[in-house]
Parts: C-alpha cells; structure tokens; sequence
C-alpha cells in the first residue's frame, strides 16, 4: 500500500513557515508604533490615518501617500554566497525609502516579499530581521510581507527579496524639482560604497575576472570581497527630513535625487527643468577606492562607470545657495559626509562634469 503524496513531500514545508514567523515576528513588532493596527498573522496589515493622530496635525491638509518599489538585485548573490544576508535586508529598505523621501515623503510602512525554493527559517529570518531593524532606523512599520515558498522555480539555497514602501507627504510641500532654479546649489551625500547597483559588472570582475572568492582580499583594499561588497546601502530618510522638517513651509530644497542605476548623469536631469543644467566638479569629493580598483581591474571606461555607479555619492540635493551651507550643517549633524558639488546653469536638461 503506497501512500499519498503531502505538500512537505512536493517541497512546500508549513511548519518550517510557522517556525519563520516565530523568529520574525518580534523583530517586526519593534517597527509598530501606534498608527498600526494590531492584527498580527491576519490577511492583511492595518495603518491608520486618523486625522486626530500627531502625524496629521503638522498642517496634513491635503496628504498624498507616496509609494516605492525595488530589490537587491544580484547583490544578493553575493551575501548567499557569503552566508551573510542580514546586511542585505537594509538594502533592501533603502532601495525603495531613498526613492521615496526624494519626494519630501515621511515615513508611513514598509512591506516585504521573500521568495524561495525551499524555506530555511534561521536564514531567511536573517534577512527579514535585517529589513525589521532597518525600517527602525528609519521609522517605517514593517506592517506584513509574504514568504513564497516555490520548490522547483529557485536553484537550493537561493532565494530573492523584493520591497514596498509608503510614505505621506503634504501636497504643498512635495518636492518635484519644478522649483529648481539658476545658481542654486548642488549638494551631494556621501555613499557607503557601491550601495545596490551594477552588482552585474561587480560580480563579473570580482570572480570572473580578478578570480576571486568572497573570503579573498582585495589587493590594495586590506578587505575581503564580501566585506567590500556587502557594505549596506545607506539609509537617508531621517538626514534628509530633518532638513525639511527645520525649515518647514520654507521652500529652500527646490528638487532631490537618489543616485541608484544610471549614476549621477542619469538620475540627477530627472530632478532638473528644461533649460537648465547641472554643472558638477569631479574633484569635489573623494571617489572610494573600490571604484578606481574596479575600473583598472576590469578595464571599465570611465563614462562606463560614471554611467553604471554612484562614484561616492548616493544622494542629491538641489538647493538655494543663501541655505546650502546650513543644510549641509543639519546633515552633518545627523552623521551624514556633505560636498559641495557644483551649481545648476542654463542647458539642456543634462549633468555636466567640469
């Protein structure tokens, strides 16, 4: 007598997402404040917007939600490989809050999604927990997310991220960049290092090319790939809404960009209005080394790479010259490396490196 066929027997483990969520669940708890609705393990999360809460008391008379979406990319190959995926559940976070507060945007929730073959609760908590604190650190309620478990569609041991974040912003003060304007200041915010993009090329002349492994140094660099490569994305919702929020109904930050994929000459025009030009010096900030060691390894063009990575700086700012210095006080003072890139001019709607 032969018997039947289970869903554990087909790959898909329950008890193994039960003991999941058990791990997840305190870490998650941490991220609610009183604006969630405590139904834990329900269908669905709750936020509530009760205008008589304090968030909607700071003059919220026409708020719009603001909404991103991202993932780690093939970084995340790199942290399994590493067996170190804590790290890359804070770049998830910030993939899709930096796009967020681009838009003047205060955090409201975040959600996740946790696709794999097979489920390895103590792993993939790894991960989860690492979105839990990072949300945290940026005052996003991690409100639900969803772990699929899909035997057959994911090579053992892999398995990809992907995030969601909601932030609330007053109609009046959404910046757009449509404000932006002749001799303003561009300030650009220090990165950690290669943030979450160009992970492709990353990868392809790290272990292909230089022939190295996760646990090899560097040459020149005194650190290992994966120290090198698994440095977090930075997180820069608070530095940058403690400006808005100092200078209230003051207009003084006319337009932001985070710079993801695309680099500097393809995220900043999204920022800047027809005849107009951002006119950036090279020499302004310090690029890392991991950078120059990438291009001399891999033979990259240098157009290549200024069109592929951030180069040392993961975040913009456009802003009036009279305020760019006490800007960049407030955004030292959150912890945050401030330069001085360059000024916007009349053009045509580009970046111009001089």
């Amino acid at each position: 007598m032969t018997s039947g066929l289970t869903y554990k027997a087909a790959g898909v483990d329950i008890e193994a997402g039960d003991q999941f969520v058990e791990q997840i669940k305190s870490a998650c708890k941490r991220t609610h404040g009183p604006r969630v609705i405590d139904l834990y393990g329900h269908f669905a999360g709750v936020f509530s917007l009760d205008y008589n809460e304090r968030l909607f008391k700071r003059n919220y008379k026409h708020p719009l939600l603001v909404a991103g979406t991202d993932g780690v990319g093939t970084k995340l190959r790199v942290a399994i490989d590493a067996g170190r995926v804590r790290s890359v559940g804070q770049d998830l976070v910030a993939m899709c809050v930096n796009d967020v507060v681009v838009l003047g945007a205060e955090p409201l929730f975040f959600l996740d999604y946790l696709a794999t073959g097979r489920l390895e609760p103590k792993v993939h908590a790894e991960a989860v927990i690492g979105v839990a604190e990072a949300c945290q650190a940026c005052d996003y309620a991690l409100l639900g997310g969803e772990t699929a478990e899909m035997p057959g569609f994911y090579a053992p041991g892999d398995f990809d991220l992907a995030g969601f974040a909601v932030g609330v912003v007053e109609r009046s003060r959404l910046v757009t960049g449509r404000r932006v304007q002749e001799a303003d200041a561009v300030l650009g915010l220090a990165s950690s290092g290669l943030h979450s993009n160009g992970y492709s090329l990353v990868r392809a002349i790290v272990f292909q090319k230089a022939g190295l492994k996760v646990t090899d140094e560097i040459p020149g660099l005194g650190r290992t790939a994966a120290d090198e490569l698994l440095v977090p994305t930075r997180l820069y919702s608070r530095p940058v809404l403690n400006v808005l929020r100092h200078y209230g109904r003051k207009r003084v930050v006319h337009g932001m960009a985070h710079i993801t994929g695309g680099g500097i000459p393809a995220n900043l025009p999204r920022v800047i209005p027809k005849g107009l030009q951002a006119e950036i010096e090279k020499k302004s900030w310090p690029v890392p080394p991991i950078f120059k060691w990438l291009q001399k390894t891999g033979d990259v063009p240098a157009k290549e790479m200024w069109s592929v990575f951030n180069m040392g700086i993961g975040f913009v700012m456009i802003v009036s010259p009279y305020f760019a210095d006490h800007i960049a006080q407030i955004l030292e003072k959150s912890g945050e490396t401030v330069y001085r890139l360059g000024h916007v001019a009349r053009g045509d709607n580009e970046v111009v490196f001089v």
